[in-house]
């Protein structure tokens, strides 16, 4: 005769099986279900002081999953994108992505702009066997085993920027940043590469993360009389920051401003009149001339309007659903790990040519170029490297544990955040 377990028991074996169903993948849930679409996250900034730059990478994404699904999917399946709205706020992309796994049980997000926003996602996705593609340049220093690294590492982006101002613009640098992970990381590698190269540093300084209050580190920048000032500042902060400059008499003739986070969308939210002549370093410009491109330019404008403009982080956002597209069809299924695995193998025509990722560090090969703000808030290209360049996370001029010692002082020091969370008087 079988026994009967008491009620007790059965309550605790179903919240067992629950907690343990969360944690599985995505894939799992699909079983059984061959025609249902397949779920993919799209996590970003849809308000708050980062939105300036994120909704055009959500335009992004959604384009080429509608791309996909117009060729009849993957795998016989459509896509069906689930986006999350991150506030521009560290704790909400942490709680977003555990909803997109566990509620949603996406495949795969595309997500995140700030590495604040990254660091607080990543222990998210490792927590859940998950998968990430982060298309956005960034400070390097993380390797993951779940995300893919689509943007630029900073031998790919910073670093030439600074050898290119020092090379046409001057050799005493002034370092401007919002103040959270990545400008403090990318200032503290391309300070190893000013010494390096004979420069000088003639200031450094941060900017509270979505503030207007830049008078300060204007008149800093001021007083020190940099020949170029290398930029970090990111979102709404740049509106003030360079009109500030043009009202300190700071222009792009007395002290241009080369930006590692300003492109062609975000020119159309800024004072275009105070950024003229002003500089912007990315792996991509819309006025790339490559038939790739000019078919991305176009699918984007036909889409979302022929005003709308393209940039580094829009053509990322799209090239990265096509990548992870092409692992899923190679790879034959959707299931994490062996789309991880192909992933790592694949090489794709990009708007900006051959992107590949590098099986080693998870990052892609990119190239890099320099471009000139004009007054019709066209970024003209001036400098270029027409070949990708091999992603080095890890800037050797500092051991990994030297750099990670580094990140650790500053998590500590903003009592366990990725940004700082008091405002300088």
């Amino acid at each position: 005769m079988a026994l009967k377990a008491p009620r007790s028991v059965w309550k605790g074996l179903i919240a067992v099986a629950l907690v343990a169903a969360a944690a599985l993948p995505a894939t799992m849930f699909l079983m059984g279900s061959e025609n249902a679409p397949i779920k993919v996250g799209i996590l970003h900034s849809r308000s708050g002081p980062m939105a300036i730059s994120e909704n055009s990478m959500v335009d992004a994404e959604l384009l080429a999953i509608e791309e996909i699904n117009a060729r009849g999917g993957l795998l016989g399946r459509k896509i069906q994108p689930i986006i999350a709205d991150g506030k521009s706020d560290w704790p909400t992309f942490a709680k977003e992505a555990e909803r997109l796994i566990t509620e949603e049980h996406v495949s795969v997000i595309f997500g995140c702009w700030t590495s604040a926003s990254r660091k607080t996602v990543a222990p998210i996705i490792e927590k859940y066997g998950q998968l990430m593609v982060y298309p956005m340049a960034y400070e390097g220093l993380e390797q993951s085993p779940n995300i893919i690294y689509t943007g630029a590492a900073p031998n790919q982006q910073v670093i030439p920027a600074i050898k290119w101002s020092l090379d046409h613009l001057g050799k005493r640098i002034y370092l401007i940043g919002s103040d959270y992970v990545w400008p403090h990381s990318i200032n503290e590698i391309m300070k190893d590469t000013i010494r390096a190269l004979g420069a000088d540093l003639v200031g450094e300084d941060y900017i509270f993360f979505g503030s207007a209050n830049v008078s300060r580190a204007v008149q800093k920048i001021k007083l020190a009389q940099p020949d170029v000032i290398i930029s970090s500042v990111v979102g709404d902060s740049n509106k003030a920051f360079y009109q500030a400059l043009t009202d300190a008499g700071l222009a792009a003739d007395k002290a241009p401003v080369v930006s590692v986070s300003i492109g062609e969308e975000e020119l159309r939210s800024l004072p275009i009149a105070s950024l003229q002549g002003h500089y912007s370093a990315w792996s991509y410009f819309e006025a790339i001339k490559k038939p790739a491109n000019e078919r991305f330019i176009r699918a984007f404008r036909e889409r979302y309007g022929v005003n709308r403009v393209t940039g580094d982080v829009i053509a990322t956002s799209y090239f990265s659903v096509t990548l992870w597209a092409k692992a899923v069809e190679e790879a034959q299924s959707f299931d994490v790990q062996r789309v991880k695995r192909t992933m790592l193998t694949e090489t794709l025509d990009a708007p900006e040519g051959l992107v590949s990722v590098d099986p080693y560090t998870q990052h892609t090969w990119r190239s890099f170029s320099v471009g000139k703000i004009r007054t019709d808030g066209v970024i003209e290209l001036v400098w270029t490297i027409d070949r990708p360049i091999r992603p080095v996370p890890y800037p050797p001029t500092r051991t990994k544990a030297e750099w990670e010692e580094f990140l650790t002082a500053l998590y500590t020091r903003w009592g366990g955040r990725w940004a700082n969370p008091v405002e300088a008087d």
